[in-house]
């Protein structure tokens, strides 16, 4: 399920740069249409997402690091669907999109490096 999780994340930035730069050049029905993806897409990560949570909570000496992942994970999420909004109606989104940043560079850590699904070795 780890990769699922790591597919449909990949997937998901691409989106948001992709309804971003339709957005910047005017194209606004492939903005919208990447965007409707993009919320489709936060099914499947919230799925997946969901099925590794479960995974530490079934006796893991993980857990507080699993909950607080899973709330960087809704915050980036969160910050994917704001960047996306403001960006379309043409409202200052600076701010999220450092939030985007700050929270995704948090979230690969946290998962890739400290927890025991992650792919970096300890």
């Amino acid at each position: 399920m780890a990769h699922v999780h790591i597919t449909s994340w990949v997937i998901a930035f691409v989106l948001v740069g992709l309804a971003a730069t339709f957005t910047r050049k005017g194209n606004e029905k492939a903005a919208k249409i990447s965007h409707m993806i993009l919320r489709v897409d936060y099914l499947l990560i919230l799925y997946s997402g969901g099925s590794l949570f479960a995974n530490y909570m079934n006796g893991s000496d993980q857990m507080g690091l699993a909950i607080v992942k899973m709330l960087v994970g809704l915050w980036v999420i969160t910050a994917m669907e704001m960047v996306t909004i403001k960006y379309k109606k043409k409202y200052i989104s600076y701010g999220w999109w450092a939030q985007l940043l700050i929270a995704a560079i948090l979230a690969l850590i946290l998962g890739f490096g400290f927890l025991p699904l992650g792919i970096l070795p300890r």
